[in-house]
């Protein structure tokens, strides 16, 4: 009888520690395409970051939750890790606490401003050239200017590593967004351009403490959201957007973003950019269309048109045909026309998340 009562008494041990444990999901996309811009043979590549992700959370009581989140991203048709120069876990590696209170986080993440700005794009945020997000959207913006294979003006690092992340409760559609990082530098280097411009070595530590912030709106077929961001060294810029679904088909959306590099550039500080776009659903696909202009103080503005196809084979898998011109490319160093200056981008793959 004693036996059987100690037998009952270590299955019911057992088993609340097992309902306390971490509850934890994989989760991941691939996506594979063909690929041919103006500038470069026909390849294989993508159209959206393909991620495996590892995510989870654990009761604690009274409405708390402990949480983690890790996510590496990879090339498809190489199967090395993505650009091969950054970090093991690229797409972000966080761990915190929920409650009534919203959501804090320490770790690795996109900034608040780069979170939701891709939002009001048709391409949904994809760093695909054939959308909007990673260059007309955020008007060119660096968010981590000094992290490894992000200086010399090459595409936007949208993520910021040694920060905290908080996201408020929803209420009535509202929510506030923001992220405090540390000056640590990552191991790239930044040169200023013009006369008195800063300029940053390998290694360097970033002049001011990195922050963002964003307010979003979402409720019913409006949304909208206006953010702000300052980067290590010392760039700025503030955006405002809005979407609308004015059918059940048809959703409208449009971007307005302002840069200001004075600190960096002293010759050409500002950049406007500005989208506006559309999606229209068709039976089980999609209709994606939306033009932008980009212009940085003292050149030409850059002219961007994209139209685009989804075609969903199930609720995880799409097909998907792009096509894109992007017109007066400015290099941002000289101001002048780049060696090509005018670029046509086209694509066909397919995308699957699990």
């Amino acid at each position: 009888m004693k036996k059987s009562l100690l037998a009952v008494a270590l299955l019911g041990a057992f088993a609340g520690v097992a309902q306390a444990q971490t509850a934890v999901t994989i989760y991941g996309n691939i996506d594979a395409g063909l690929i041919k811009r103006t500038d470069q043979t026909l390849n294989i590549g993508k159209r959206a970051s393909n991620t495996l992700g590892f995510k989870g959370t654990e009761d604690l009581g009274n409405g708390l939750k402990a949480l983690f989140q890790i996510e590496m991203r990879y090339e498809p048709d190489t199967g090395t890790t993505e650009n091969n120069g950054r970090p093991l876990f690229q797409g972000q590696t966080r761990v915190g606490l929920q409650g009534d209170f919203g959501m804090v986080r320490l770790g690795r993440g996109l900034t608040p401003f780069q979170e939701v700005v891709g939002s009001f794009e048709p391409w949904h945020g994809l760093p695909s050239p054939a959308g909007f997000y990673t260059d007309i959207s955020v008007a060119g913006f660096n968010s981590a200017p000094l992290d490894t294979n992000t200086s010399g003006g090459s595409p936007n690092n949208n993520r910021i590593s040694n920060a905290i992340f908080y996201n408020s409760p929803v209420a009535n559609g509202f929510q506030v967004n923001a992220s405090w990082a540390t000056k640590e530098s990552t191991g790239g280097s930044l040169t200023g351009i013009g006369a008195g411009a800063a300029s940053y070595g390998v290694n360097a530590e970033g002049t001011v403490n990195p922050f963002s912030v964003a307010a979003t709106y979402n409720n019913g077929p409006a949304a909208a959201m206006v953010a702000y961001e300052r980067n290590a060294v010392e760039s700025k810029v503030w955006s405002v957007a809005g979407s609308v679904a004015a059918t059940p088909e048809l959703k409208l959306m449009a971007t307005y973003t302002h840069q200001d590099q004075e600190h960096t550039n002293t010759l050409r500080p500002t950049t406007k950019a500005w989208l506006v776009g559309a999606t229209y659903a068709v039976g089980p696909g999609k209709v994606l269309a939306g033009y932008g202009r980009k212009h940085i103080d003292n050149t030409a503005s850059t002219k961007q048109y994209s139209l685009g196809y989804e075609y969903n084979l199930s609720k995880r898998t799409y097909l998907y045909v792009d096509a894109s011109r992007k017109k007066d490319i400015v290099n941002v160093a000289t101001g002048n026309l780049a060696g090509t200056p005018t670029v046509n981008h086209y694509d066909v793959g397919v995308n699957h998340s699990f």
